[in-house]
């Protein structure tokens, strides 16, 4: 496998010349100090950490897992893990975005986007630590009391303590109003916690000092469904050092991230203590969730990123066959396979889908910044809206088209690909939970078309089409751009129509919205993509004008690939929610037989 790179010119383009971050942070309030030149020292310093420090542990950390002692109920991380997680805290990162009231560095989210991303990339299973501590620490800033605050953060932002959120049990996943684990008062204002919990993601391991577990249970008494569940703060130590009555019963033996200790949680009566309202559990975990469903769409941007850098290189360098027009490389005794129409397809899929994910990215984190910090509430409400709106498209879309992007470039390594010392069958195992947790993909399409879109009646939905269509109308007379604009405009239209559609229709009958919803998600995720390519365009020409580099010939020639080879699936994606639910739903239950 081709060693990583951090794409950092890329970022450079998204961050500075496409979003151009610098014309809205540094006038919000707290972001003064977030300069460009701020941005570039952090990026720079985060490539390195992951070039030298987390890639090369990625393939041998696959070999060994993580190790499970029954005696003990410990777990060991794979060797070098624990010493560079001990790097990344004294580096800063897990302090990077928090609240500089708990020791934070009260850095921009549009600035940890990117070093996600290229954690992802180096090492999607060893990424997956912090992560989860940083989703804890978000849903304790947000819900917790100022003494659990006071009590929690600092450790969790200077990364001694590491975070969990417990919710999935052995019945239930999705449908989290089937939950069994129990919460009895102990009339001292704590709780005592009794259940268990599997699939937690980083539950137990030795890379911090404590662990700090999430966990949804309901009280005595609490109504039956969603309604009655409540968010507790489960310590493994408490804060005087004693052990709490929380263990980790196993790892899951997994198909990939090894790397990553995959845990069921046994909670024996542990000691917890309720965060926010009682029965109001399943609001405060959705700060977490939906970062969590972010986080997902970073691991399928990073993976893609890694697939794509290893195909590459692979494709550059692997002789087979003569090109079909004629010898490329008479000298060689065949032509690299760089030369195939084939390979280019599956190369220029990787990139097309990459560098339009990392486009949403930073356009998502950018709006995150503006729903927390700007001054006026109806600039932070639509930022807000957008987020609702696209997480869900960010971790089902990006997901996919990582996956996509992982098994080409499986492929393009032919038979090499399916040979576990080239690295690229690793990246397929691991990038196929993300279309998996927080929330599988089709529940992240019910998500958006249900409650996101038919819920208000497409107002969010009407925000962000606007903001396409005002983009179009600036750009109807526009020559260089009419091949991207076009079809940008009717596939909006197409939408708006498809949108009423499938409205009107599931008034009638409900399972129409689910019938079409998969394929409602790739639609509005197609639109996405083809207006950030078709923004790409647009900046790439005013740059070439002005003597810019091959940089910016490349993005043209990738965003005309993504109009003419992969925005063409709407086709077909309008003609399958057309076909409605009846093809789905008339076959009875009784005659699916094998």
């Amino acid at each position: 496998m081709p060693a990583y790179q951090a794409p950092l010119r890329d970022f450079d383009f998204v961050l500075n010349e496409l979003i151009k971050v610098q014309d809205t942070l540094p006038s919000l309030p707290g972001y003064e100090e977030a300069t460009q030149d701020i941005f570039s020292s952090y990026l720079e310093a985060a490539a390195q950490f992951c070039e030298n420090e987390l890639a090369p542990l990625n393939r041998p950390a696959d070999e060994e897992g993580c190790t499970f002692d029954p005696a003990t109920k410990s777990v060991t991380t794979p060797v070098g893990f624990k010493e560079a997680y001990k790097q990344f805290c004294e580096l800063g990162f897990t302090a990077l975005d928090c609240d500089p009231a708990y020791g934070g560095q009260g850095m921009p989210k549009t600035l940890s986007f990117p070093i996600i991303e290229m954690q992802c990339s180096a090492n999607v299973a060893w990424s997956m630590y912090p992560g989860l501590s940083h989703g804890a620490y978000s849903a304790i800033h947000a819900h917790g009391s100022d003494e659990q605050k006071a009590t929690y953060l600092p450790h969790l932002v200077d990364g001694s303590w590491t975070g969990t959120m417990c919710l999935t049990e052995p019945h239930c996943g999705t449908d989290l109003g089937l939950l069994k684990t129990k919460a009895e008062p102990n009339g001292d204002g704590s709780y005592s916690i009794s259940g268990t919990k599997i699939f937690i993601s980083a539950g137990e391991h030795d890379m911090a000092d404590n662990i700090i577990h999430l966990v949804l249970a309901r009280l005595p008494d609490a109504p039956k469904d969603v309604k009655g569940i409540s968010l507790f703060i489960v310590p493994k130590f408490h804060a005087d050092g004693s052990r709490n009555s929380v263990y980790c019963g196993s790892l899951e033996h997994k198909m990939g991230i090894k790397a990553n200790a995959t845990a069921v949680i046994n909670l024996d009566g542990a000691r917890g203590y309720l965060i926010g309202e009682a029965n109001k559990g399943l609001a405060c975990m959705f700060t977490m969730m939906n970062a969590a469903r972010l986080g997902c769409g970073m691991q399928g941007l990073g993976l893609g990123e890694a697939a794509f850098q290893g195909a590459l290189t692979y494709a550059k360098d692997r002789l087979q066959m003569r090109a079909m027009a004629g010898a490329k490389f008479p000298e060689k005794a065949a032509d690299p396979i760089i030369v195939h129409p084939d390979v280019r397809r599956m190369l220029l899929t990787q990139k097309a889908y990459t560098e339009a994910g990392r486009a949403l990215a930073a356009l998502l984190a950018l709006q995150l910044d503006i729903e927390e910090k700007h001054p006026d509430a109806d600039a932070r409400q639509d930022a807000a809206d957008l987020v609702a709106l696209l997480t869900p498209v960010a971790k089902a879309f990006m997901t996919d088209n990582g996956y996509t992007a992982a098994n080409l470039g499986m492929q393009v390594f032919g038979g090499h690909g399916f040979i576990r010392e080239w690295g690229m069958e690793q990246l397929v195992r691991d990038c196929r939970i993300s279309q998996i947790y927080e929330g599988t993909n089709g529940i992240q399409a019910i998500d958006l078309l249900g409650r996101k879109v038919l819920l208000d009646q497409g107002q969010k939905l009407r925000k962000f089409t606007k903001q396409i269509h005002k983009f179009c109308q600036a750009n109807e007379g526009n020559a260089q751009l009419a091949e991207f604009v076009a079809p940008l405009a009717k596939l909006l239209k197409d939408i708006g129509d498809i949108t009423m559609g499938i409205g009107m229709a599931s008034m009638k009958d409900r399972d129409e919205a689910g019938a079409a919803a998969s394929d409602y998600l790739r639609l509005l995720g197609h639109l996405t993509y083809g207006w950030l390519w078709a923004r790409m365009a647009e900046v790439a020409y005013a740059k070439l004008e002005t003597g810019g580099d091959d940089f910016y010939k490349a993005k043209i020639a990738t965003a005309r690939f993504y109009f003419a080879k992969l925005l063409p699936e709407v086709e077909a994606l309008k003609a399958t929610i057309k076909g409605g639910a009846k093809p789905l739903m008339t076959l009875a239950d009784e005659h699916f037989v094998f």
